[in-house]
């Protein structure tokens, strides 16, 4: 049941060109988010913080959706309202600039979520990535840290299963309002993220994910975290807003190296030239955090073994990301990864030539040895695959895949 408190505040955001900040500086004003609905004409014509528009609306209670719809959706998803000026509000995010004023909630947000680490990157990540991602979450989550992402493909799926898969907590924070699901390949998530965590969202239940809601999300990953790791980022990426913010922030920035022919090692590599400091194992990260927060962390994990460092860097034994049971430990430093699936567009024998090519890399003639085919045949069909973008041919007749 929410408090009429609470309702008044979700009532000022759901006014359209309220931001955040100006409904804080009103409530401030006025003393409470009743008066603030109450006030009259002429007491929001002295308030010089008001653009003229945002004064109408707020005159006139121009809703972007009508604040019963929105309680219903509430009630109906069973949601959490935790407003800034509740005592659960996260410490960490309420030190950024223009904090969320509301936070939706499905799931539980606990007080050891302060320690928490947030993993961004592609939502079109390759094998390498995912594979780090998701074990990188795994390794986190068994010290002691919450696993924080945006819930987008990719890197982001892969942590929070990561996450998931080793027992611990996860976050996912959305572009979009909290009944609706994006993107729809993530549908089997959900109850997963809840049970082990939270999906949260500062935007109304019924709001789409338009692409102006990612950068304040962003703030959202990079606020609510010690530090933010980025996995696989070309120099478009919208991790790199992520990273930025942390940096705005105070908080740490961390980057994997990735591998060199890859366009989507371009963004890793420009933030460990500009100074994000370059990660190879967890102990890395770990180290790089202040000496207060790694005492908290050790306090909050008392009696847990020192683990063995995992060097992410390597190349990794099993391809079965999702065969891992929930809070099974994993016991050796390979990880299992989600298999590549062939683009829907290829022949017979390009998909029997791609799915020849192992992970990392494949020389020809594995590849010749695997499928059986005339070396001739072989070579015709990887050149196919390269001008379709689904492979890449390195030095000494190397082959490895792109997608």
């Amino acid at each position: 049941m929410l408090s009429q408190q609470t309702k008044n505040l979700l009532h000022l955001s759901l006014i359209r060109g309220l931001g955040p900040k100006t409904v804080q500086i009103l409530v401030d004003i006025f003393g409470s988010a009743e008066k603030v609905i109450n006030a009259t004409t002429q007491e929001l014509e002295k308030i010089t913080e008001l653009s003229n528009s945002a004064r109408e609306s707020l005159i006139n209670k121009k809703l972007g959706c009508p604040l019963e719809r929105e309680l219903e959706l509430i009630q109906e998803y069973e949601c959490q309202i935790i407003t800034y000026y509740d005592a659960a509000y996260p410490t960490l995010l309420k030190e950024i600039d223009t904090p969320p004023l509301l936070l939706y909630v499905r799931g539980e947000l606990k007080p050891e979520d302060r320690l928490s680490i947030a993993i961004v990157g592609s939502r079109d990540a390759k094998d390498y990535g995912r594979r780090v991602s998701y074990q990188l979450a795994h390794q986190l989550v068994n010290r002691g840290l919450t696993v924080v992402s945006g819930f987008a493909k990719g890197i982001d799926a892969c942590a929070h299963r990561g996450a998931i898969e080793a027992g611990g907590r996860t976050i996912a924070v959305m572009g979009n309002g909290l009944s609706l699901i994006y993107p729809a390949s993530n549908r089997d998530l959900v109850d997963k993220v809840i049970e082990s965590g939270a999906l949260i969202s500062e935007f109304p239940m019924g709001m789409k994910p338009r692409s102006e809601n990612f950068p304040r999300r962003n703030r959202i990953i990079s606020g609510l975290t010690l530090g933010t790791v980025v996995v696989e980022a070309s120099n478009r990426s919208g991790a790199l807003i992520t990273a930025r913010l942390a940096t705005e922030q105070g908080r740490e920035v961390f980057a994997v190296p990735g591998q060199i022919f890859s366009e989507l090692s371009t963004g890793t590599h420009r933030l460990i030239d500009n100074g994000a400091k370059l990660i190879s194992t967890v102990d890395d990260l770990l180290e790089a955090l202040p000496h207060h927060t790694i005492s908290q962390i050790n306090a909050s994990n008392p009696g847990t073994e020192h683990q063995k460092k995992l060097d992410i860097t390597q190349p990794f034994e099993d391809t079965n990301i999702e065969s891992n049971p929930i809070g099974k430990t994993i016991e050796k430093t390979s990880i299992k990864a989600t298999p590549v699936v062939p683009p829907p567009d290829l022949t017979d024998d390009e998909t029997t030539v791609f799915n020849a090519i192992d992970i990392p890399t494949s020389h020809i003639d594995n590849i010749v040895r695997t499928t059986q085919l005339p070396i001739s045949k072989v070579s015709s069909v990887l050149l196919m695959l390269e001008l379709k973008g689904a492979i890449q041919q390195l030095p000494g007749k190397v082959f490895t895949k792109t997608i």
